[in-house]
């Protein structure tokens, strides 16, 4: 077997029902120079017995298991210090890796030299039966990566600051290390503030508009994306938008972070608004209120154009 190129990080915590599909994806890639370490953090269900046994059957997969959860962060920052590869990316437990994926976007990285390859993705979610389904890539989904463009840059392409998530990329391990980039522990959403600090840190950007991930939404409404009804997971979630910009706006990428503003308003805050005004807890409308006075503020400061449908989910929240 050739050197393997990539490593892919593969956490995971409860994810038994769905982690033979995600690694049986993984390990069907038309690019098979990869290692993968999967990090069970202190699974409860049979997430740990899937794991030990693709690592006991295939020597590209190694098993880090943790007694103790220690979260997403934790989880993805152990196996970086692990990597030998010069790539790495990501991937968690509970999707579907496009058979495509590893090879389009290493491949993208060999030929232009680049730090970042970045792809696109599309949700599952169940129907009433319980069958998964991908949906369409959404639009800033294809804004930060269509159409194709070899060595951009941030400030040449500032729409890619909208894909946030750490399982659409490929980049090179020395930029992490000469960056020192790790991700945020203990939290939620851990993936905003270090996808704006390996955009701002790198010399070059691939983007493809290849569907290289499908992302589950769980039908048990587990999924971290669908737990942002909750107090600490809404505070988790404004903590790492605001910390992405402040990226930004210290790097002095202005047109990313103006981006990035646009987005969160159209966005991020009428999704938010829409679970707040039925939500039980004033707590959740007080900070969401807070949270989109300061950005509306900035956006009419900067003069950035916003969606006229966003507006008055927007002056709900102003008032709260």
């Amino acid at each position: 077997m050739s050197t393997p190129t990539v490593t892919v990080i593969v956490p995971g915590r409860d994810v038994g029902a769905f982690a033979d599909d995600a690694l049986a994806s993984l390990r069907a890639q038309t690019h098979q120079g990869f290692r993968a370490i999967l990090v069970d953090d202190a699974s409860r269900d049979r997430t740990a017995e899937v794991f030990a046994a693709t690592a006991a059957a295939d020597p590209r997969f190694t098993l880090v298991r943790h007694e103790v959860a220690r979260g997403l962060g934790a989880s993805r920052n152990e196996a970086l210090d692990l990597v030998d590869t010069p790539y790495v990316g990501f991937f968690d437990a509970d999707d579907i890796m496009l058979p495509g994926a590893l090879e389009t976007l290493v491949g993208s990285l060999q030929d232009s030299g680049s730090d970042v390859a970045v792809g696109a993705y599309v949700r599952l979610r169940a129907d009433a039966s319980g069958h998964y389904a991908p949906g369409i890539v959404q639009p800033w989904v294809a804004a930060s990566t269509s159409p194709a463009r070899r060595r951009t840059t941030l400030a040449a392409h500032p729409d890619v600051s909208g894909n946030i998530v750490a399982w659409s990329k490929v980049s090179r391990v020395d930029l992490w290390r000469r960056a020192g980039l790790r991700f945020t522990e203990e939290r939620a959403y851990e993936d905003q503030v270090v996808a704006q600090q390996l955009y701002a840190a790198a010399a070059a950007i691939d983007v493809v508009p290849d569907v290289v991930v499908h992302w589950r939404e769980r039908a048990d409404g587990t999924s971290i994306t669908q737990r942002r009804h909750a107090v600490p997971v809404l505070r988790d979630y404004l903590d790492g938008l605001r910390g992405g910009l402040a990226v930004l706006d210290t790097a002095g990428f202005e047109g990313a972070a103006r981006s990035r503003v646009r987005l969160i308003l159209d966005m991020d805050v009428p999704a938010l608004v829409r679970v707040a005004e039925h939500h039980p807890d004033d707590a959740y409308r007080q900070l969401l209120g807070a949270f989109t006075r300061d950005v509306a503020d900035r956006a009419a400061d900067e003069g950035v154009v916003l969606d006229a449908a966003s507006a008055p989910l927007l002056a709900a929240a102003r008032a709260w």
